[in-house]
């Protein structure tokens, strides 16, 4: 596996790298530079300097993983890499206490005047009454996103003896009392706080959130700290604001555009500005350089991410238990892939059983992986659901409690634009996964290797002169199942062969008396 670092990146995950990659630090690249780099790169590692954007993912041939050591990834065109089946990891807890103690200084030191009061002691000045301060002790702290940092930033400012206020749709009534947190609207948040700090990602929802109609609302004395991304407040309003006296004051240490070269943010006094240190503490760049070194690494052997921004992110636990499923799907994907003729229509996944009561959906991924890599598609963990819905494929999912005498069981049914296809399959245990029934017949079929599937007709001698054909192509038979749904009615023989079967063997199965069909499939 081959590693392209392109920003500053801790030692310590260089070299955790370099026990399983070969790795090049380049750093300082222009985007044409980049573009012309990546090829032949596996992975890429960045912090928020190198900006990935779609030329630079189609440019890339070989790369599987864009590793952001940081939290934020609005520098990576997400979608790009989705569509093109690159996973985008970050490392979300390495630098949440580094963030969340910055926040908290530019907070005291707003509350203090303490950068203005250092440069005028500096000068030779000595004017106290200038830079008298405020207590944060009984104000109100407005938090908006109580996300990890949000929520160490709650933490630590109630033991200042803080009231603090929080918005956040995602979190529960019960969780924020449990952090004696009071769950506001946003208006309550604008209209009540003395600090109110932004600690949300950078999206077209949150761009500008806090403009001049929120600012209206404040008090005049509220101070506004953002250390979250450029761009959650607007820097022309908020400059404005503080300049007229219609609040006491701000603390920044993010920028629309890095660095903030004629920002009006950076003419203003009561403005405190930091150069986006947030996460720059040394135990913060070590911590996010090991986290993101681990993800490639375990990328490289074929495990999943657990911090993936485009895939959805299950524990190490649970994965474990999850593992059995995801692989009979997809192998169920790709069994129905190869029965299907004419072109897909609707693909529905049933899920029966005690597997009904987890969370599944990685386990339809790994279906839809399945399922188009069948057809030759370039699909992955990543991008399978994108290219289905490309295909306008329709997927149904759907839960029940019934799972036909068996613990679990999926049900696959695939339509097509001629013929319906289904599948069935359980796992008894976690290496021993089997599929136990195709459209209506029922069987005991594993999930490996290659099948040969013979429709014929209900009467002897045609499952002995097939097996002959087989044996005289010097293929090995592992084992052999027989359906049939009443004396007959045609049978089908799904048999699992240890070598891959030709096409003039095919040939000569189908010319066996009473064979109706037999078609070969790869599982």
């Amino acid at each position: 596996m081959r590693v392209l670092v392109s920003d500053p990146l801790a030692e310590e995950g260089i070299r955790r790298l370099e026990t399983a990659a070969e790795v090049d630090v380049i750093t300082n690249l222009t985007p044409e530079e980049l573009v012309e780099r990546i090829k032949g790169y596996d992975a890429l590692v960045i912090r928020s300097g190198t900006k990935v954007t779609a030329d630079v993912i189609n440019a890339a041939d070989r790369l599987k993983v864009i590793a952001r050591a940081g939290v934020g990834v609005d520098n990576v065109d997400v979608d790009a890499a989705t569509k093109k089946g690159i996973i985008v990891v970050n490392a979300p807890g390495g630098n949440t206490i580094s963030a969340a103690e910055h926040t908290i200084a530019m907070m005291l030191a707003l509350a203090r005047n303490i950068p203005q009061a250092h440069a005028s002691v500096k000068r030779g000045e000595w004017n106290r009454k200038k830079y008298t301060g405020v207590e944060v002790f009984n104000k109100t702290l407005g938090i908006i996103g109580l996300g990890r940092i949000g929520t160490e930033v709650a933490k630590r400012m109630k033991a200042f003896g803080m009231r603090i206020l929080a918005y956040d749709p995602f979190i529960t009534e019960s969780k924020a009392a449990e952090l004696g947190i009071k769950l506001a609207s946003l208006e309550e948040i604008y209209r009540e706080s003395d600090f109110i700090t932004v600690h949300t990602p950078l999206t077209p929802e949150t761009r500008n959130m806090i403009d001049e109609p929120q600012i209206k609302m404040m008090k005049p004395t509220v101070r506004l700290i953002n250390c979250a991304r450029g761009g959650i407040i607007n820097e022309a309003a908020l400059a404005r604001a503080v300049a007229e006296n219609r609040i006491a004051g701000a603390a920044v240490d993010v920028y629309t555009k890095e660095p903030p070269v004629g920002n009006p943010l950076i003419e203003q006094e009561r403005i405190i500005t930091t150069p986006h240190l947030g996460a720059s503490t040394a135990e913060a760049q070590i911590n996010v350089a090991l986290a993101v070194a681990d993800q490639i690494i375990a990328i490289s052997r074929g495990q999943l991410p657990t911090t993936a921004i485009n895939l959805i992110s299950i524990p190490p636990e649970t994965m474990a238990v999850m593992e059995p499923y995801m692989d009979i799907a997809e192998r169920m994907g790709r069994l129905l892939g190869q029965l299907g003729t004419s072109r897909f229509e609707q693909l529905e996944i049933v899920y029966g059983g005690s597997i009904a009561e987890k969370d599944t959906r990685l386990i339809t991924i790994a279906a839809v992986k399945g399922l188009l890599s069948a057809i030759g598609a370039h699909a992955n963990l990543v991008n399978s659901l994108t290219l289905l819905k490309e295909k306008g494929v329709k997927l149904i999912e759907s839960k029940t409690e019934v799972a036909n005498g068996y613990s679990n069981l999926i049900t696959m049914r695939l339509k097509t634009t001629s013929e319906t296809f289904a599948v069935h399959g359980t796992v008894y245990r976690p290496d021993d996964r089997r599929i136990v029934q195709i459209n209506d017949y029922r069987v005991h079929v594993p999930t490996e290797g290659n099948l040969v599937l013979v429709l014929h007709e209900d009467r002897p001698n045609i499952i002995g002169p097939v097996c002959v054909v087989l044996g005289e192509a010097n293929i090995n038979i592992g084992s052999m199942h027989v359906g049939r749904i009443s004396p007959g009615q045609p049978q089908l023989m799904v048999l699992n062969v240890d070598s891959p079967v030709s096409d003039e063997t095919l040939k000569r199965i189908l010319s066996v008396s009473g064979v109706l069909s037999a078609r070969t499939i790869s599982m």
